[in-house]
C-alpha cells in the first residue's frame, strides 16, 4: 500500500486569507452584535443537548425496543432553533458563504458599497418579507392551540413556529449592524471606535 504525504502547512499556505474586509466597529454595531452575540452564544448549548438527545433516542430505539415521538420531535425543533438563531450570528462573525473569487478581484471600497447595496436592498427587506407573511403562520397557530398531528407528539406548535419571527428579528439586527459598519468605512459615519477588530 503507497503511502501520501501530506504538508497541511502548504496546503494552509495556498488558501487565499483576507478576502473579506475588516469594517470599523461603531457604538450602534457593537450595540446590535452585542444583541446577537448573546443569544448566539447561549444557544450553542442546544447542539450539546440536541446530541445527547439523538444518542438517547436511538439507545431507545435500538438496545430497549421503544421510541417516544414527542422526543424525536423535541430533536428537530433543537435543530431549528440552532440552526436558526446560528444564522445571525454567523452574519455577525462573518463567516457566512461568500463569492470570494468575485470579491477578490475588486478593491475594498467597491466591496464594500455592494456589501451595503446588498444588505439595504436585498437582506434587510428578504427578512422582513419574512416576518411579515410568519406573525400570521405564528397568531393563527396560536389562536387554534395547534399541536402536533402525530399521536404523542408535542403541544403548543406555535412554540417552534414562534422561532422564525425570533431568529428573522435577530438577523435584522445583524444586518443593520453590518451596514453601520460599512457605511462607517465607507463615510466615516457612524464614528468608529477605538478599538475595531473585526
Amino acid at each position: 500500500m503507497a503511502e501520501y504525504d501530506v504538508d497541511l502547512d502548504r496546503i494552509e499556505e495556498s488558501v487565499p486569507h483576507g478576502v473579506a474586509l475588516s469594517y470599523p466597529r461603531t457604538a450602534i454595531s457593537d450595540l446590535l452584535e452585542g444583541i446577537v452575540g448573546f443569544f448566539g452564544r447561549y444557544t450553542a448549548g442546544i447542539w450539546v443537548i440536541l446530541m445527547l438527545l439523538i444518542v438517547g433516542n436511538v439507545i431507545m430505539r435500538y438496545i430497549l425496543g421503544t421510541n417516544f415521538v414527542a422526543l424525536e420531535e423535541l430533536q428537530w425543533h433543537l435543530f431549528a432553533i440552532g440552526f436558526m438563531v446560528a444564522l445571525s450570528y454567523c452574519f455577525t462573525q462573518d463567516d457566512h458563504v461568500r463569492v470570494d473569487v468575485a470579491a477578490e478581484l475588486l478593491g475594498p471600497r467597491k466591496r464594500a458599497v455592494i456589501e451595503l447595496f446588498g444588505i439595504a436592498v436585498f437582506f434587510i427587506p428578504f427578512c422582513a418579507f419574512i416576518l411579515y407573511y410568519a406573525w400570521p403562520f405564528v397568531a393563527r397557530a396560536w389562536q387554534i392551540g395547534e399541536v402536533s398531528a402525530a399521536p404523542g407528539g408535542l403541544p403548543m406548535r406555535w412554540l417552534i413556529k414562534s422561532v422564525i419571527l425570533f431568529a428573522f428579528s435577530l438577523m435584522i439586527l445583524a444586518a443593520v449592524g453590518r451596514f453601520f459598519r460599512v457605511l462607517s468605512f465607507l463615510c466615516g459615519w457612524p464614528k468608529p471606535r477605538g478599538d475595531n477588530n473585526k
